[in-house]
């Protein structure tokens, strides 16, 4: 089951995210390390795509990777989520984007915690959280 693709013009992305939203949602960036609004956060609870709300990852995956950003071993629903090769700053990784609305949200890395070895390094700016 596919999910339905959301199209905004690049003026109605602007005018819906931040600037800091907008730059990494929209133009592929990425915050600083340790900056992000929920790489400490633990409560329970989920997070959506700051773009469309899309519910991307559970707080029962997050994890503490020690890298600076939000990680998670697993997507809520890996329909959420489109993963493309990224060869970008001299190196091949794989890019996570919102499989609704194409927001960049990090990369995924073979290195996270049983049971998936995967963690999913994921912009604070991507994510709104929902408490439970």
């Amino acid at each position: 089951m596919s999910k339905q693709k959301i199209h905004k013009t690049d003026a109605e992305w602007r005018e819906q995210l931040t600037p800091e939203q907008y730059r990494v949602a929209r133009q592929k960036g990425t915050e600083r390390p340790y900056t992000g609004d929920y790489e400490q956060t633990w409560a329970a609870g989920k997070y959506r795509c700051i773009g469309c709300g899309q519910e991307l990852f559970e707080s029962d995956t997050k994890f503490d990777a020690g890298c600076g950003w939000p990680s998670f071993y697993q997507p809520s629903d890996h329909e959420a989520i489109d993963e493309h090769i990224d060869l970008t700053h001299g190196m091949r990784r794989v890019e996570v984007v919102c499989s609704a609305c194409e927001s960049h949200l990090g990369h995924v890395f073979p290195d996270g915690p049983q049971p998936t070895g995967l963690r999913y390094c994921i912009n604070s700016a991507s994510l709104k959280f929902e408490p439970k």
